[in-house]
């Protein structure tokens, strides 16, 4: 059996919403209880990311890493069309994911303890993200 359905999830800029909540109450309506749930982002600013989900100074830690890998109006960079948070909102997508698999069972995603599902935003404004979520099984 195959569900799918998208998503939209507005954003307050550049940071983390946890959607563990939303992926489980989509679960909840496929009927699927074992199986495969994909979560796929349709945007080339913001990714999904597994992470700590009890000490947001995790995810807080990410953010000053990669500003100190991939800083806003970088004079290196050449693609700024939409501002100093273009190409680096593109940087870091590249180097997190779009889309994440992970395996569900009872009809829950078999997360570890201190899992949690992100959608990562990188630009600095807020946004609506389109997320794509399909899942297979039985």
């Amino acid at each position: 059996m195959v569900f799918q359905q998208s998503i939209k999830i507005s954003t307050l800029g550049r940071g983390t919403s946890n959607i563990t909540r939303q992926i489980n109450e989509l679960i909840g309506q496929s009927g699927i209880t074992k199986g495969l749930v994909n979560v796929f982002v349709h945007h080339t600013s913001a990714s999904l990311i597994l992470c700590e989900n009890a000490d947001p100074t995790v995810r807080s830690d990410l953010e000053y890493f990669m500003e100190k890998i991939t800083p806003d109006g970088d004079p290196l960079y050449q693609h700024r069309d939409e501002g100093p948070d273009d190409m680096s909102a593109h940087v870091r997508t590249v180097l997190t994911d779009s889309s994440l698999s992970i395996p569900l069972n009872n009809g829950h995603c078999l997360l570890g303890t201190w899992q949690g599902i992100y959608l990562w935003e990188h630009r600095t404004h807020p946004h609506s993200r389109t997320l794509t979520i399909t899942i297979y099984g039985e």
